[in-house]
This record gives C-alpha cells, structure tokens and sequence, in this order.
C-alpha cells in the first residue's frame, strides 16, 4: 500500500527550474520486512555498538525518515540496495513495515552503483574499511569504464538519498553526511592508490578480512592480489592453522611464486623457511701486501710458483703444531 501519497520531484523541493521538463512523481510504498532481503555479498558491513543504538533510538522516535531503494525480484521480495541499516535497526526497534522506493529494471551494474553511491553519500570514506574502500572504487571505475559517467543515475541517487520533509541534523542518526566531490577526488586520492583499491578486489574474502582487521597490511595484501586464487585459498588455510603472518618480504615471495605454489612451499615461505639468507661459511678472500711478497720473493718468480710456496710452507707450519691445539683445551 502506498503512504504519503505523491511525493513531489526532486527538483520541485530543492528549488530546481524544470518549467521546460516534465514533473516527475517518485512512489513510497510501504514494505514488510519479511518481504526484503539483502543485497547478495552486500559489502558494506552493519553498523554497531553506538552507531547502531543511536539509529534504532532515532527509528524509535521519529520513524524511518529516508525511505529504503530496492528492486523486485520476484515472488513479491524485494531485495534491499539502500536501508541495510536502517532495515536491521527497524527490526530491533520492533517495526514491522518500512516506508520504501521500488525501482523496477534495473541492471545488475545499476543496482550495484546504487548500493556503493548511497553508502558513499551517507558515509565518510575514511569510515570506510579497505575492503569497502575497494568495492566503492572498483564500482566506480567499472561504471565510467562500460557505462559512462551516468551522471543521471548518480543524480538521481543523490536526490533518493536526501532527506525531503526533515532539518539535516534530525536525520543524522539514520543518515550521516559527506562530501559530494567524485570518489577520487573527493577523498584527495593518487591514482595509484585507486589503482591499488581496484587491485584489493582480487583478494579472497577471507585475505580481505584480515586487511581489514589489520592482520596484513595494506601494500602487501595489494601485493597477494596478484597471486592465483587458489593459491591463496592455501595461503589462507596456512596462516589460520599455523597462526602465521605475512609480511612484504613474504608477499613478494608468494607473488613471484604464483602458478608453482604448493602447500608446502606456502609454508615454507609463510614460516620463513624459504627466503631466508643463508649463511655464507666461505672464508673472505685474503691479499698478501706486496711488501711481504718482495720480502721473500723476487720478481722473476711467477705467480703459480709463489703460490705453490705458500702453500708448502702452510702445510709445513700446521702439521709441526701439536695435535690438540685443535681442540677446545687450554695449553698449560
């Protein structure tokens, strides 16, 4: 059943000219939580502890204030590409219906855009984990790189996700702030460091997870991306059986390693086995100063003839020494 009957456009409210464009109407529905379910592999990871008890208070008293986005997926499910939170703290507070925008047709690469782009508005980047900095990149970056700029959906993201009949600091709780520059831009990112982001995605989700928790840090994780896939399902059954870390040494070993890695080599170079410098027993070379040479040499000898010499003499001097001088006894 629809609420509020018709909402207004977007560019009616915030004052927009659109005398030469048609009015546009965006629809609110109201959806029973047990007819949603979440975005698959949803990145983004739920708020908790305060930030979660402040939104299901704000729920409390003043109700859902943004409606959720989501999409039909049959059998009268909606699937949930915007208001994860706010789905799961109306739970908690004991609602049964959230007020919601359906959005019908959408592509897979849309309804991704819209799931990282409301994430980025309500949401500061530096908030963001590495693994939700990636997915927010990589989105990004696959939507300009097969779509164009799709500003017009990424306008109309911005409008959904604007608080319409409330003061911004009412809404804050359920919603949050952030720049509207471009991601990149926006958050005073090197390309390499996008790039990097990208890259971060290759990981499996269970590597991603320790980046996250800061069990390997970021540069050799980008490193470990390069590494096959089920290479790193190895990598990352022998670092939780043997409790094991990964470094930038280790990391470039694995990835110069890629294709030829068994567990055991894995192992090896996790537990620094492999890689680690062997120890060089060899003697250093030792010269002979030309003034001891001129002493008891002349000239005219060659060089193989001095060394035969020397080698005589050597022979000579250790074998008159007595036998136990090569052991660990002191000499009277």
């Amino acid at each position: 059943m629809e609420i509020r009957g018709k909402v207004r456009s977007f560019a009616d409210i915030f004052g927009e000219d659109i005398e030469s464009e048609p009015k546009q109407f965006i629809s609110i529905t109201e959806l029973e939580l047990s007819r949603l379910t979440p975005f698959p592999n949803h990145p983004f990871k739920l708020y908790q502890g305060d930030r979660l008890n402040d939104m299901v208070c704000s729920i409390k008293e003043l109700g859902i204030i943004l409606p959720i986005i989501v999409r039909p997926t049959g059998n009268n499910i909606f699937e949930i590409l915007s208001g994860h939170n706010r789905v799961n703290a109306a739970k908690i507070a004991g609602l049964e219906k959230v007020p919601a925008i359906i959005k019908e047709e959408l592509s897979n690469e849309e309804a991704n855009l819209i799931v990282t782009e409301t994430n980025l508005l309500q949401r500061s980047f530096s908030d963001l984990s590495h693994s939700e900095r990636a997915v927010a990149l990589v989105t990004h970056y696959n939507t300009i790189k097969h779509q164009g700029k799709r500003n017009d959906l990424i306008k109309e993201i911005e409008m959904l996700s604007k608080v319409h009949n409330l003061k911004a600091e009412s809404s804050l709780p359920q919603v949050g702030t952030r720049s509207d520059k471009k991601v990149g831009e926006k958050y005073n990112l090197s390309k390499n460091t996008v790039a990097r982001y990208i890259r971060l995605n290759e990981l499996i989700p269970k590597l991603l997870n320790r980046v996250d928790s800061e069990e390997i840090a970021f540069i050799p994780a980008v490193t470990l991306s390069f590494v096959k896939k089920s290479e790193q399902q190895d990598i990352e059954r022998i670092l939780a059986e043997n409790n094991l870390k990964v470094d930038m040494v280790k990391a470039d070993i694995l990835r110069s390693n890629t294709g030829t890695l068994t567990a055991d080599k894995i192992y090896a170079i996790l537990s620094g086995e492999l890689g680690k410098k062997k120890k060089n027993n060899k003697l250093a070379p030792i010269k002979i100063k030309p003034k001891v040479i001129s002493r008891f040499f002349t000239q005219e000898q060659k060089a193989s003839e001095i060394e035969d010499i020397i080698e005589k003499a050597l022979e000579q001097y250790f074998s008159s020494l007595p036998k136990h001088l090569d052991e660990k006894e002191d000499i009277e």
